[in-house]
């Protein structure tokens, strides 16, 4: 990777030799300004306005306009002498938290490579220093006509720089927060974290850029001499009008888009109009009327046998008694003849 700036990190008396580079690249698709009738291209020239006629590059140089537009020229050299200890070293000012950065401050990414042999001990120190403290440096440095903040962390076996913004140049944000006041009950909280932790955390390598590729395939199209392709119809559209119905139909659709089966929730009642609910009652009073029916119809039939097996057992314990009783009484009839006959005829043999 082609270098940016080279000079060398501060860190306390320890000068260590650096080469910065890009660590971010842009892969949008740019275009090119048309004439639309005949297609040409429109250039922008750079043209003295003094001469009249167009300069080249090498002959161009910078200049700072006063206020009452007098050009002040301003040359490289004039920048290589600024009173600045950070014109090209990298000054370390502070270690802190990570989570001490807002991200609203991070701007440009840089990754610091060591500037030759004596640089790799030194690089070595201050990576393995920050990995073990699990600090961020903060840096003040020069690039670009202007002196910037940095924040330096370990990035695998490399330092990265990233730049941060000026306190004073990030915005309060007065007046973004809705007016009106809002109040967010529990229920609608965990419906919000379910489609949370069903959307659940991914690999930024996964994620890629779909415009991207969809202008692509409309270049390639045109290139071609084919017709573009045809955008897909919007899914959705209107006013969310219930948030609990459309965050759960949020967590069922992230749940299939995972192959998940929906759970099975216990349906939830809910207040219908005054309209809907007059057509509705008689349905649910002629439901409950009819398994009232069934129930005292059951009940009816439970009764009447159980009758009927009582008065059965009550005549079969009564025929029961009858026959026993009958026994007994012949028996005590049998028993009083017996001895009369038995008595008569030891008298006659006497």
């Amino acid at each position: 990777m082609r270098s940016i700036w080279n000079g060398a990190i501060s860190f306390g008396l320890v000068s260590i030799p650096i080469k910065v580079v890009n660590a971010t690249e842009s892969h949008s698709i740019s275009f090119r300004q048309i004439h639309t009738e005949d297609g040409g291209r429109i250039r922008y020239r750079k043209v003295c306005e003094l001469e009249d006629r167009e300069v080249s590059q090498a002959e161009i140089g910078k200049g700072y306009e006063d206020a009452d537009g007098t050009i002040i020229p301003i040359t490289d050299e004039d920048l290589a002498h600024l009173p600045l200890p950070t014109a090209k070293t990298i000054e370390i000012v502070a270690f802190v938290p990570a989570d001490r950065i807002d991200p609203l401050h991070m701007d440009s990414a840089y990754y610091l490579a060591a500037g030759g042999a004596p640089a790799a001990k030194p690089y070595t120190l201050l990576r393995e220093a920050l990995k073990r403290s699990q600090k961020v440096a903060i840096a003040k440095f020069a690039l670009r006509g202007r002196e910037r903040l940095g924040m330096l962390r370990v990035v695998g076996d490399a330092i990265a720089m990233h730049g941060l913004l000026w306190p004073d140049e990030v915005r309060a944000p007065e007046g973004v927060a809705p007016d009106t006041k809002v109040t967010v009950n529990d229920k609608e909280l965990d419906l919000a974290d379910a489609l949370m932790d069903t959307l659940g955390e991914i690999d930024l390598d996964e994620l890629h850029d779909e415009y991207r590729e969809a202008l692509e395939e409309v270049v390639a199209a045109k290139a071609a001499g084919e017709a573009p392709p045809e955008a897909p119809e919007p899914t959705g559209g209107g006013k969310v009008l219930d948030l609990m119905a459309a965050l759960e139909n949020s967590v069922r659709a992230a749940k299939e888009s995972r192959g998940e089966e929906p759970a099975e929730e216990p349906a939830e009642v809910r207040r219908l109009p005054a309209g809907k609910t007059a057509r509705a009652a008689p349905k649910q009073a002629a439901g409950k009327k009819s398994t009232a029916a069934k129930k005292t119809a059951a009940k009816k039939t439970a009764s009447s046998s159980a009758r009927k097996s009582t008065s059965k057992t009550a005549q079969g314990a009564k025929k029961t008694a009858t026959a026993k009783s009958t026994a007994k009484s012949a028996a005590k009839s049998t028993a009083k003849k017996t001895p009369a006959k038995k008595t008569t005829s030891r008298k006659r043999t006497a």
